[in-house]
């Protein structure tokens, strides 16, 4: 192909997403282009795991166990949480977001930048259900290459998920005991 027929090409495409992103926006700003950068991005990550378990050697299980399983949903919530809300890991997310407020205990209310190539990533980063996918990605293939050091890790984040359900029902009872919730 010539380059004209490779500039109509492109220019068609163009079009064809402009008006898709339109159609679908239903006049909101939705940043469908970041978040297709987002799925390729998920999708090499996922291929790179996936070729180094591969090349590890490390065989398949025939079916996850349930215990894993249920360790790995608590171990995820927990970093999930940890990673898009907790005030300690701001830093991380400071570039993409800007602060609101406070959010419950021990968490913030942050809002995506609007900037481009922000946007996007601003709301993966705080938002605990997105995040929860690349998590639990990670959490799988760790188990799958290193799964002693994974099982402790995922073990500890259980923990302290166990121990933030303790704290919060604890404030709950003093509230009630005191009458000042």
């Amino acid at each position: 192909m010539d380059t004209a027929t490779d500039n109509r090409l492109a220019g068609r495409l163009h079009r064809l997403v402009e008006r898709t992103e339109r159609r679908y926006s239903a006049g909101q700003d939705r940043p469908l282009g970041g978040y297709l950068v987002a799925m390729a991005g998920f999708g090499a990550y996922t291929a790179a795991w996936a070729t180094a378990v591969r090349l590890r050697g490390r065989p398949l299980p025939e079916r996850p166990e349930p215990w894993d399983v249920a360790l790995t949903s608590v171990a995820t919530f927990r970093l999930s949480r940890l990673l898009s809300k907790a005030a300690v890991t701001s830093p991380l997310r400071a570039p993409f977001t800007r602060y609101v407020g406070p959010q419950g205990p021990a968490e913030l209310h942050e809002e995506a930048r609007p900037e481009d190539g922000k946007e996007t990533v601003g709301e993966l980063v705080t938002c605990p259900f997105c995040m929860s996918v690349w998590v639990a990605s990670t959490l799988t293939a760790g188990r799958l290459l290193w799964p002693r050091a994974t099982r402790t890790a995922m073990g500890a984040l259980a923990a302290l998920a166990g121990a933030d359900a303790l704290q919060l029902a604890y404030g709950a009872l003093m509230g009630k005991a005191t009458g000042s919730d």
